[in-house]
């Protein structure tokens, strides 16, 4: 079903509409190693990471096309020059975007530019960078703290209504999955990329009845495995979505996926950029205020800090933060699995409209 909304002019370039030689230099970056050939200079990074600055770097090169600077013939990273990165931030001012984004655009472009380009010298656009992190002002939070039961509250309600729209099934289908997005998030805050690419049955998966978010170490941030236990609660939830709505957002004439969250749009995997501004505005409809994936993780500290004082360090483990010198990778397994089933159990004591037995 195609969206009646009018469409916007796409301000970046894709990696297929990149000059071929930089598309060549940004395949070479990311080979991966090989017994003992070493891989290319962003080997390491995870596909969310590649997606992430490839965007970036895919906005800037999209800045230089609309501006006729772009040349298809020149090397890898040419085009990150002082005089083009000056045009570019000017672009920022015109645009009136925040000092937060502009700083974050910035930092991508430069570890584009050293992936692409490892030895040469952008040690000028670090400085930018780093001026700009002096001058950013991020919005205050203390407007948008809330507490994790109102999201979880939001999103199971979501559902609820969408079970009453038997004769608009698109749109059934989309408010299951805008319901389920809000209340997972809410119970598991896993990092934003983390959640935006979860898979069904690897880094989403069922185990004797109840539901898995399970990330390699290679995904996360801390490089530390983490699993994390879904309410047993949410299982109707989450089987509704699955065998009901899930298949009425996929585009039948497009290959397979097993990307949980499906564009109500394309029918395709959502990009974490989408995710973070669907559940934005979904907040904003709910609970009168815009919640960002990034806030969901203050707001499940806030509730941890509030509901379990005698539990100090239920926050962080629910977090996945570490604490210094690291404990023993069994230990804090053990401490995170804990944590999502005590959170839970807080969650649904706080919200006593939630169905179904405590876990």
């Amino acid at each position: 079903m195609k969206s009646n909304r009018p469409s916007k002019e796409r301000r970046t370039l894709y990696v297929p509409e990149w000059p071929q030689a930089i598309q060549r230099a940004w395949e070479e970056a990311f080979r991966r190693s090989h017994r003992l050939k070493k891989g290319g200079s962003a080997s390491h990074l995870g596909p969310v990471s590649r997606e992430e600055i490839a965007s970036r770097f895919g906005l800037f090169l999209g800045f230089l096309k609309r501006t006729g600077c772009l040349k298809e013939d020149a090397p890898a990273a040419a085009h990150v020059t002082p005089q083009n990165v000056e045009a570019y931030m000017a672009d920022f001012a015109a645009q009136k975007i925040s000092s937060v984004t502009a700083w974050n655009n910035i930092y991508k472009l430069r570890r584009a530019a050293q992936l692409l380009s490892p030895d040469q010298d952008f040690s000028w656009l670090a400085e930018i960078e780093k001026d700009l992190a002096l001058m950013m002002e991020p919005r205050s939070k203390l407007d948008r703290v809330v507490f994790a039961e109102r999201l979880v509250e939001a999103g199971l309600t979501l559902i609820a209504e969408a079970k009453e729209r038997t004769r608009a099934e698109f749109v059934r289908a989309r408010s299951v999955r805008n319901g389920l997005m809000l209340a997972l998030l809410a119970l598991c805050p896993i990092r934003p990329k983390n959640f935006a690419a979860l898979e069904i049955g690897q880094t989403f998966k069922q185990v004797r009845g109840r539901w898995w978010i399970i990330l390699p170490a290679r995904s996360t941030k801390t490089r530390s495995p983490e699993e994390r236990p879904v309410a047993t609660w949410m299982n109707a939830s989450i089987d509704l979505y699955l065998n009901e709505a899930r298949p009425v957002l996929l585009d039948p004439s497009k290959p397979p996926t097993k990307a949980l969250w499906v564009s109500s749009h394309s029918g395709r995997p959502m990009k974490q950029r989408d995710v973070g501004k669907l559940i934005s505005q979904l907040t904003e409809e709910t609970i009168g205020v815009a919640i960002s994936p990034h806030l969901f993780r203050t707001a499940d500290a806030t509730t941890a800090a509030d509901a379990a004082g005698d539990m100090p360090h239920l926050a962080s483990a629910l977090l996945g933060h570490k604490n210094v010198p690291d404990t023993e990778e069994h230990y804090n397994r053990a401490t995170s699995l804990n944590a999502a089933n005590e959170y839970a159990a807080i969650v649904q004591r706080y919200w006593r409209h939630c169905d179904g037995p405590e876990t």
